[in-house]
Protein backbone atom coordinates (compact mmCIF):
# COMPACT_ATOMS: atom_id res chain seq x y z
CA UNK A 1 0.00 0.00 0.00
CA UNK A 2 2.84 1.99 1.17
CA UNK A 3 4.87 1.71 -2.16
CA UNK A 4 1.12 2.20 -4.53
CA UNK A 5 0.91 5.97 -2.87
CA UNK A 6 5.05 6.41 -3.43
CA UNK A 7 3.99 5.69 -7.07
CA UNK A 8 0.94 7.65 -7.36
CA UNK A 9 2.75 10.63 -5.84
CA UNK A 10 5.70 10.56 -7.84
CA UNK A 11 3.04 9.90 -10.74
CA UNK A 12 1.41 13.09 -9.74
CA UNK A 13 4.83 15.35 -9.31
CA UNK A 14 5.87 14.38 -12.76
CA UNK A 15 3.18 14.80 -14.30
CA UNK A 16 3.12 18.78 -12.58
CA UNK A 17 6.40 18.91 -14.03
CA UNK A 18 5.69 18.26 -17.45
CA UNK A 19 2.65 19.87 -17.34
CA UNK A 20 5.08 23.10 -16.42
CA UNK A 21 7.72 22.12 -18.82
CA UNK A 22 4.54 22.91 -22.01
CA UNK A 23 3.62 25.90 -20.74
CA UNK A 24 7.13 27.56 -20.25
CA UNK A 25 7.96 26.22 -24.24
CA UNK A 26 4.47 27.54 -25.24
CA UNK A 27 5.67 30.61 -23.40
CA UNK A 28 8.77 30.78 -25.03
CA UNK A 29 7.04 29.95 -28.62
CA UNK A 30 4.40 32.60 -28.18
CA UNK A 31 7.22 35.37 -27.35
CA UNK A 32 9.46 34.55 -30.13
CA UNK A 33 6.27 34.52 -32.06
CA UNK A 34 5.31 38.33 -30.99
CA UNK A 35 8.75 39.36 -30.62
CA UNK A 36 8.76 38.76 -34.29
CA UNK A 37 6.60 41.11 -35.31
CA UNK A 38 7.79 44.16 -33.60
CA UNK A 39 6.09 43.31 -29.91
CA UNK A 40 8.25 44.52 -27.81
CA UNK A 41 10.12 42.14 -24.87
CA UNK A 42 9.46 43.85 -22.11
CA UNK A 43 5.17 44.11 -22.00
CA UNK A 44 4.99 40.52 -23.63
CA UNK A 45 5.34 38.81 -20.24
CA UNK A 46 2.12 41.27 -18.88
CA UNK A 47 0.56 40.31 -22.74
CA UNK A 48 1.26 36.90 -22.10
CA UNK A 49 -0.28 36.20 -18.70
CA UNK A 50 -3.28 38.78 -19.50
CA UNK A 51 -4.46 36.63 -22.07
CA UNK A 52 -4.56 32.52 -21.50
CA UNK A 53 -6.51 32.01 -24.66
CA UNK A 54 -3.36 32.19 -26.43
CA UNK A 55 -1.57 29.16 -25.02
CA UNK A 56 -4.35 27.04 -26.26
CA UNK A 57 -4.14 28.81 -29.60
CA UNK A 58 -2.28 26.72 -32.62
CA UNK A 59 1.19 29.21 -33.02
CA UNK A 60 0.89 28.86 -36.86
CA UNK A 61 -3.01 30.76 -36.83
CA UNK A 62 -1.44 33.58 -34.63
CA UNK A 63 1.17 33.99 -37.29
CA UNK A 64 -1.36 33.83 -40.00
CA UNK A 65 -3.72 36.39 -38.29
CA UNK A 66 -0.58 38.76 -37.55
CA UNK A 67 0.38 38.96 -41.02
CA UNK A 68 -3.16 39.47 -41.70
CA UNK A 69 -2.95 42.30 -39.91
CA UNK A 70 0.14 43.81 -40.92
CA UNK A 71 -1.51 43.20 -44.77
CA UNK A 72 -3.81 46.33 -43.40
CA UNK A 73 -0.81 48.50 -43.54
CA UNK A 74 -1.32 49.66 -39.46
CA UNK A 75 2.07 50.88 -38.06
CA UNK A 76 3.51 48.41 -35.51
CA UNK A 77 3.25 51.11 -33.04
CA UNK A 78 -0.44 51.45 -33.64
CA UNK A 79 -0.96 47.63 -34.02
CA UNK A 80 0.39 46.74 -30.95
CA UNK A 81 -1.32 49.10 -28.83
CA UNK A 82 -4.59 47.87 -30.93
CA UNK A 83 -3.50 43.56 -29.71
CA UNK A 84 -3.23 45.37 -26.10
CA UNK A 85 -6.02 47.23 -25.61
CA UNK A 86 -8.11 44.00 -27.85
CA UNK A 87 -6.38 40.91 -28.26
CA UNK A 88 -9.32 39.41 -29.60
CA UNK A 89 -8.71 40.82 -32.81
CA UNK A 90 -6.10 37.69 -33.58
CA UNK A 91 -9.15 35.48 -33.96
CA UNK A 92 -9.04 34.08 -37.32
CA UNK A 93 -13.01 34.02 -38.06
CA UNK A 94 -12.76 37.59 -37.34
CA UNK A 95 -9.87 38.56 -39.63
CA UNK A 96 -10.96 36.17 -42.20
CA UNK A 97 -14.24 38.14 -42.76
CA UNK A 98 -12.35 41.76 -42.65
CA UNK A 99 -9.67 39.98 -45.08
CA UNK A 100 -12.74 39.59 -47.89
CA UNK A 101 -14.66 42.93 -46.65
CA UNK A 102 -11.74 45.16 -46.88
CA UNK A 103 -11.24 45.53 -50.53
CA UNK A 104 -14.79 46.92 -51.03
CA UNK A 105 -14.72 48.93 -47.65
CA UNK A 106 -11.89 50.72 -49.16
CA UNK A 107 -13.18 51.12 -52.45
CA UNK A 108 -15.84 53.69 -50.52
CA UNK A 109 -12.82 55.73 -48.39
CA UNK A 110 -9.99 55.84 -51.14
CA UNK A 111 -8.13 58.01 -48.38
CA UNK A 112 -8.47 55.53 -45.28
CA UNK A 113 -5.78 56.15 -42.74
CA UNK A 114 -4.16 53.18 -40.99
CA UNK A 115 -5.62 55.17 -37.45
CA UNK A 116 -9.02 54.49 -38.40
CA UNK A 117 -8.75 51.45 -39.95
CA UNK A 118 -6.76 50.43 -36.31
CA UNK A 119 -10.13 51.99 -34.48
CA UNK A 120 -12.61 50.24 -36.72
CA UNK A 121 -11.10 46.94 -35.79
CA UNK A 122 -11.50 48.09 -32.19
CA UNK A 123 -15.34 49.15 -32.36
CA UNK A 124 -15.73 45.51 -35.15
CA UNK A 125 -14.56 43.57 -31.57
CA UNK A 126 -15.96 45.59 -28.49
CA UNK A 127 -19.68 46.15 -30.54
CA UNK A 128 -19.84 42.81 -32.18
CA UNK A 129 -20.21 44.64 -35.70
CA UNK A 130 -19.38 42.77 -39.12
CA UNK A 131 -17.43 44.80 -41.83
CA UNK A 132 -20.64 44.61 -43.54
CA UNK A 133 -22.35 47.06 -41.16
CA UNK A 134 -19.67 49.42 -40.71
CA UNK A 135 -19.65 49.97 -44.61
CA UNK A 136 -23.10 50.79 -44.66
CA UNK A 137 -22.67 53.30 -41.41
CA UNK A 138 -19.78 54.82 -44.21
CA UNK A 139 -22.75 55.29 -46.80
CA UNK A 140 -25.48 56.70 -44.35
CA UNK A 141 -22.56 59.43 -43.48
CA UNK A 142 -21.85 60.07 -47.06
CA UNK A 143 -25.43 60.60 -47.70
CA UNK A 144 -25.88 62.49 -45.11
CA UNK A 145 -23.80 65.20 -47.22
CA UNK A 146 -20.81 64.78 -45.21
CA UNK A 147 -17.63 64.64 -47.32
CA UNK A 148 -14.38 61.79 -47.63
CA UNK A 149 -12.38 63.34 -45.52
CA UNK A 150 -15.13 64.74 -42.75
CA UNK A 151 -16.13 60.71 -42.70
CA UNK A 152 -12.40 59.67 -41.99
CA UNK A 153 -11.62 62.10 -39.31
CA UNK A 154 -14.81 60.73 -37.64
CA UNK A 155 -13.89 57.27 -37.66
CA UNK A 156 -10.60 58.30 -36.55
CA UNK A 157 -11.21 60.72 -33.47
CA UNK A 158 -14.79 58.89 -32.88
CA UNK A 159 -15.21 55.78 -34.20
CA UNK A 160 -18.13 54.78 -31.29
CA UNK A 161 -20.33 56.78 -34.42
CA UNK A 162 -20.87 53.41 -36.10
CA UNK A 163 -23.18 52.61 -33.51
CA UNK A 164 -25.31 55.57 -33.06
CA UNK A 165 -28.36 56.04 -34.81
CA UNK A 166 -29.17 58.09 -37.83
CA UNK A 167 -32.00 59.78 -36.23
CA UNK A 168 -29.48 61.03 -33.47
CA UNK A 169 -26.62 62.33 -35.88
CA UNK A 170 -29.16 64.44 -38.09
CA UNK A 171 -30.45 65.32 -35.10
CA UNK A 172 -27.26 67.24 -33.81
CA UNK A 173 -26.99 68.62 -37.44
CA UNK A 174 -30.42 70.55 -37.32
CA UNK A 175 -29.51 71.89 -33.74
CA UNK A 176 -26.27 73.61 -35.48
CA UNK A 177 -28.26 74.98 -38.42
CA UNK A 178 -31.25 76.21 -35.92
CA UNK A 179 -28.47 78.29 -34.16
CA UNK A 180 -27.19 79.63 -36.75
CA UNK A 181 -24.30 77.93 -38.01
CA UNK A 182 -24.01 78.22 -41.78
CA UNK A 183 -24.46 74.99 -43.91
CA UNK A 184 -21.48 74.96 -45.57
CA UNK A 185 -19.74 75.26 -41.71
CA UNK A 186 -21.27 72.22 -40.45
CA UNK A 187 -18.78 70.36 -42.15
CA UNK A 188 -16.23 72.16 -40.96
CA UNK A 189 -17.53 71.73 -37.12
CA UNK A 190 -18.20 67.91 -37.36
CA UNK A 191 -13.84 67.60 -38.83
CA UNK A 192 -12.33 69.87 -36.35
CA UNK A 193 -14.36 68.17 -33.35
CA UNK A 194 -15.99 64.51 -34.24
CA UNK A 195 -17.50 64.07 -30.67
CA UNK A 196 -20.12 66.46 -31.17
CA UNK A 197 -22.06 63.58 -33.02
CA UNK A 198 -22.21 62.03 -30.12
CA UNK A 199 -23.94 65.60 -27.42
CA UNK A 200 -26.88 64.85 -26.89
CA UNK A 201 -29.05 67.95 -27.57
CA UNK A 202 -31.44 68.51 -24.52
CA UNK A 203 -28.83 67.22 -21.97
CA UNK A 204 -25.78 68.76 -23.50
CA UNK A 205 -26.16 71.12 -26.27
CA UNK A 206 -28.90 73.23 -25.49
CA UNK A 207 -27.94 73.81 -21.54
CA UNK A 208 -23.93 75.08 -23.12
CA UNK A 209 -26.10 77.19 -25.17
CA UNK A 210 -28.40 78.82 -22.53
CA UNK A 211 -25.46 79.14 -20.31
CA UNK A 212 -23.34 81.18 -22.69
CA UNK A 213 -26.50 83.50 -22.86
CA UNK A 214 -27.01 83.87 -19.47
CA UNK A 215 -23.70 85.15 -18.85
CA UNK A 216 -24.14 88.21 -21.03
CA UNK A 217 -22.60 86.47 -24.68
CA UNK A 218 -24.49 87.32 -27.54
CA UNK A 219 -25.29 84.54 -30.28
CA UNK A 220 -23.46 85.78 -32.75
CA UNK A 221 -20.08 86.07 -31.23
CA UNK A 222 -20.74 82.38 -29.67
CA UNK A 223 -20.99 81.16 -33.41
CA UNK A 224 -18.01 82.80 -34.44
CA UNK A 225 -16.23 81.26 -31.84
CA UNK A 226 -18.20 77.78 -32.46
CA UNK A 227 -17.03 77.79 -35.97
CA UNK A 228 -13.17 79.16 -35.55
CA UNK A 229 -13.21 76.16 -32.15
CA UNK A 230 -15.77 73.90 -32.44
CA UNK A 231 -14.24 71.96 -28.76
CA UNK A 232 -16.14 74.78 -27.16
CA UNK A 233 -18.98 72.66 -27.75
CA UNK A 234 -17.50 69.81 -25.55
CA UNK A 235 -17.02 72.34 -22.41
CA UNK A 236 -18.78 70.83 -19.56
CA UNK A 237 -22.09 72.15 -18.18
CA UNK A 238 -20.95 75.13 -15.54
CA UNK A 239 -17.16 75.27 -16.99
CA UNK A 240 -17.58 78.71 -18.91
CA UNK A 241 -19.00 80.15 -15.35
CA UNK A 242 -15.80 78.70 -13.59
CA UNK A 243 -13.37 79.92 -16.38
CA UNK A 244 -14.99 83.48 -16.29
CA UNK A 245 -15.19 83.92 -12.77
CA UNK A 246 -11.21 83.16 -12.81
CA UNK A 247 -10.81 85.64 -15.64
CA UNK A 248 -12.76 88.44 -13.82
CA UNK A 249 -10.55 87.74 -10.23
CA UNK A 250 -7.37 88.10 -11.84
CA UNK A 251 -4.51 90.49 -10.73
CA UNK A 252 -1.96 90.61 -13.11
CA UNK A 253 -0.19 93.66 -14.93
CA UNK A 254 -2.51 95.27 -17.94
CA UNK A 255 -0.03 94.00 -20.84
CA UNK A 256 -0.57 90.19 -19.46
CA UNK A 257 -4.66 91.31 -19.54
CA UNK A 258 -4.11 92.43 -23.20
CA UNK A 259 -3.17 89.28 -24.30
CA UNK A 260 -5.77 87.35 -22.34
CA UNK A 261 -8.72 89.32 -23.48
CA UNK A 262 -7.11 90.25 -26.82
CA UNK A 263 -8.80 87.96 -28.80
CA UNK A 264 -12.41 88.20 -26.77
CA UNK A 265 -14.41 86.71 -23.57
CA UNK A 266 -15.61 83.97 -25.58
CA UNK A 267 -11.81 83.08 -26.54
CA UNK A 268 -10.16 83.39 -23.13
CA UNK A 269 -12.56 81.67 -20.95
CA UNK A 270 -11.75 78.71 -23.62
CA UNK A 271 -8.15 78.99 -23.26
CA UNK A 272 -8.04 78.54 -19.42
CA UNK A 273 -10.59 75.32 -20.17
CA UNK A 274 -7.26 74.40 -22.77
CA UNK A 275 -5.19 74.91 -19.85
CA UNK A 276 -7.08 73.23 -16.81
CA UNK A 277 -7.03 70.59 -19.20
CA UNK A 278 -3.30 70.28 -20.33
CA UNK A 279 -2.65 70.74 -16.30
CA UNK A 280 -5.30 68.10 -15.11
CA UNK A 281 -4.09 65.50 -17.51
CA UNK A 282 -0.78 65.46 -15.77
CA UNK A 283 -2.37 64.83 -12.55
CA UNK A 284 -3.82 68.05 -10.88
CA UNK A 285 -7.08 67.77 -9.53
CA UNK A 286 -9.12 70.62 -11.44
CA UNK A 287 -9.30 72.85 -8.13
CA UNK A 288 -5.35 72.88 -7.60
CA UNK A 289 -5.38 73.50 -11.51
CA UNK A 290 -7.50 76.92 -11.54
CA UNK A 291 -5.23 77.77 -8.79
CA UNK A 292 -2.34 77.87 -10.50
CA UNK A 293 -3.33 79.95 -13.93
CA UNK A 294 -4.92 82.31 -11.13
CA UNK A 295 -1.36 82.91 -9.45
CA UNK A 296 0.66 82.55 -12.45
CA UNK A 297 -1.69 84.75 -15.25
CA UNK A 298 1.07 84.21 -17.87
CA UNK A 299 -0.03 80.74 -18.44
CA UNK A 300 -3.05 81.90 -20.10
CA UNK A 301 -1.20 83.72 -22.78
CA UNK A 302 1.06 81.27 -23.39
CA UNK A 303 0.98 77.64 -26.08
CA UNK A 304 0.23 74.82 -24.83
CA UNK A 305 3.38 73.07 -26.15
CA UNK A 306 5.22 75.27 -24.15
CA UNK A 307 3.66 74.25 -21.03
CA UNK A 308 3.54 70.64 -21.64
CA UNK A 309 7.44 71.02 -22.26
CA UNK A 310 8.17 72.46 -19.30
CA UNK A 311 6.01 70.25 -17.06
CA UNK A 312 8.03 66.69 -18.80
CA UNK A 313 10.78 68.40 -17.74
CA UNK A 314 9.81 68.96 -14.21
CA UNK A 315 8.84 65.51 -13.86
CA UNK A 316 10.71 63.33 -16.34
CA UNK A 317 14.58 65.09 -15.58
CA UNK A 318 14.14 67.52 -12.40
CA UNK A 319 12.42 64.27 -10.54
CA UNK A 320 9.78 66.55 -9.03
CA UNK A 321 5.72 65.54 -8.75
CA UNK A 322 3.43 67.27 -11.14
CA UNK A 323 1.94 68.72 -6.96
CA UNK A 324 4.45 70.94 -6.86
CA UNK A 325 3.17 73.11 -9.49
CA UNK A 326 0.79 74.03 -6.68
CA UNK A 327 3.37 75.62 -4.51
CA UNK A 328 5.67 76.94 -7.53
CA UNK A 329 3.28 78.50 -10.29
CA UNK A 330 6.29 80.37 -11.02
CA UNK A 331 7.61 77.64 -12.44
CA UNK A 332 5.71 77.48 -15.89
CA UNK A 333 5.51 81.01 -16.29
CA UNK A 334 9.32 81.70 -16.51
CA UNK A 335 11.32 81.08 -19.53
CA UNK A 336 12.40 77.37 -20.47
CA UNK A 337 15.72 78.11 -22.21
CA UNK A 338 16.68 81.08 -20.72
CA UNK A 339 16.13 80.48 -16.53
CA UNK A 340 14.42 76.81 -15.76
CA UNK A 341 17.53 74.75 -17.46
CA UNK A 342 20.55 76.90 -16.88
CA UNK A 343 19.38 76.61 -13.46
CA UNK A 344 19.04 73.07 -12.85
CA UNK A 345 22.25 72.93 -15.03
CA UNK A 346 24.40 74.97 -12.37
CA UNK A 347 22.49 73.13 -9.70
CA UNK A 348 23.08 69.10 -10.67
CA UNK A 349 26.61 70.43 -11.15
CA UNK A 350 27.30 71.50 -7.82
CA UNK A 351 25.55 68.29 -6.34
CA UNK A 352 27.38 66.22 -8.31
CA UNK A 353 30.62 68.09 -7.11
CA UNK A 354 29.75 68.09 -3.54
CA UNK A 355 29.57 71.95 -3.43
CA UNK A 356 25.90 72.21 -1.85
CA UNK A 357 25.68 70.80 1.78
CA UNK A 358 22.40 71.18 1.95
CA UNK A 359 18.78 70.50 -0.23
CA UNK A 360 17.78 72.99 -2.90
CA UNK A 361 13.81 72.90 -3.51
CA UNK A 362 12.43 73.95 -6.60
CA UNK A 363 11.40 77.21 -4.88
CA UNK A 364 15.16 77.99 -4.35
CA UNK A 365 15.77 77.31 -8.14
CA UNK A 366 12.62 79.12 -9.64
CA UNK A 367 11.88 81.91 -6.89
CA UNK A 368 15.35 83.81 -6.71
CA UNK A 369 16.28 86.51 -8.98
CA UNK A 370 18.34 86.31 -11.78
CA UNK A 371 21.12 88.33 -10.09
CA UNK A 372 20.65 86.66 -6.43
CA UNK A 373 20.40 83.09 -8.15
CA UNK A 374 23.95 84.16 -9.87
CA UNK A 375 25.13 85.68 -6.41
CA UNK A 376 24.17 82.57 -4.54
CA UNK A 377 25.25 79.89 -6.82
CA UNK A 378 27.34 80.66 -9.76
CA UNK A 379 29.59 83.54 -8.60
CA UNK A 380 31.74 81.14 -6.19
CA UNK A 381 32.35 78.78 -8.42
CA UNK A 382 33.76 80.60 -11.98
CA UNK A 383 33.18 77.25 -13.35
CA UNK A 384 29.38 77.52 -13.41
CA UNK A 385 29.85 80.73 -15.75
CA UNK A 386 29.23 79.50 -19.13
CA UNK A 387 26.50 76.99 -17.68
CA UNK A 388 24.80 79.68 -16.25
CA UNK A 389 25.46 82.07 -19.12
CA UNK A 390 23.40 85.01 -18.59
CA UNK A 391 26.55 86.64 -16.60
CA UNK A 392 29.00 85.28 -17.94
CA UNK A 393 31.67 88.04 -19.76
CA UNK A 394 31.34 86.01 -22.89
CA UNK A 395 27.15 86.72 -23.22
CA UNK A 396 26.58 90.67 -24.23
CA UNK A 397 23.91 91.79 -22.13
CA UNK A 398 21.84 93.84 -24.24
CA UNK A 399 20.78 97.44 -22.41
CA UNK A 400 17.24 98.41 -22.36
CA UNK A 401 18.15 102.28 -23.35
CA UNK A 402 20.73 103.57 -25.18
CA UNK A 403 24.13 104.90 -24.17
CA UNK A 404 24.00 108.53 -22.38
CA UNK A 405 20.11 108.72 -22.68
CA UNK A 406 20.07 109.62 -18.71
CA UNK A 407 22.03 112.97 -20.06
CA UNK A 408 18.71 114.38 -21.40
CA UNK A 409 16.85 113.75 -18.12
CA UNK A 410 18.91 116.25 -16.35
CA UNK A 411 17.71 119.94 -15.46
CA UNK A 412 18.87 122.86 -17.29
CA UNK A 413 21.94 124.92 -15.68
CA UNK A 414 21.39 128.74 -15.16
CA UNK A 415 23.89 131.03 -14.87
CA UNK A 416 24.42 132.82 -11.46
CA UNK A 417 24.25 136.43 -11.64
CA UNK A 418 26.05 139.00 -9.08
CA UNK A 419 22.11 140.31 -8.17
CA UNK A 420 21.49 136.16 -7.39
CA UNK A 421 24.24 135.53 -4.88
CA UNK A 422 23.64 138.64 -2.79
CA UNK A 423 20.27 137.64 -2.62
CA UNK A 424 20.97 134.49 -1.35
CA UNK A 425 23.77 135.90 1.40
CA UNK A 426 21.27 138.41 2.82
CA UNK A 427 19.16 135.30 2.82
CA UNK A 428 21.57 133.60 4.64
CA UNK A 429 22.12 136.30 6.81
CA UNK A 430 18.64 136.93 8.25
CA UNK A 431 18.58 133.15 9.60
CA UNK A 432 21.78 133.75 11.72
Amino acid sequence: MLILRRTISSTSTFSTISHQTSHYRKQITLANLFQSFGFPSSSLPHFLSKNHFLFNSDPSHLRISLTTLFSFKIPQKTLISLLQDCPSVLEPQFLLNWELAFPKFMSKLSNASPLMIANLLRCSTTFHLNPLEISHKVEIFRGLGFSENVVIRVLEEFPSAVVMGETQIVGVIDFLLEFGIPKDEIDRVVRLFPRVLGFGIEDRLKPLIHELRGLGFSSREVRAEIVRSPRILGMEIGEFSRCLKLLHSLKCREAIKEKIFGEGLVRACFEVKLRVDCLCSHGLIRRDALKVLWKEPRLIAYDLEDIEKKIEFLIQRMKYGVDYLHEVPEFLGVNFEKQIVPRYNVIEYLKGKGAIGFEVGLKDIIKPTRLRFYNLYVKPYPECEKIYGRFSEKVEVKRKHPAGLWKMFQPPKFPQTSKDVKNMKAFMDSLV
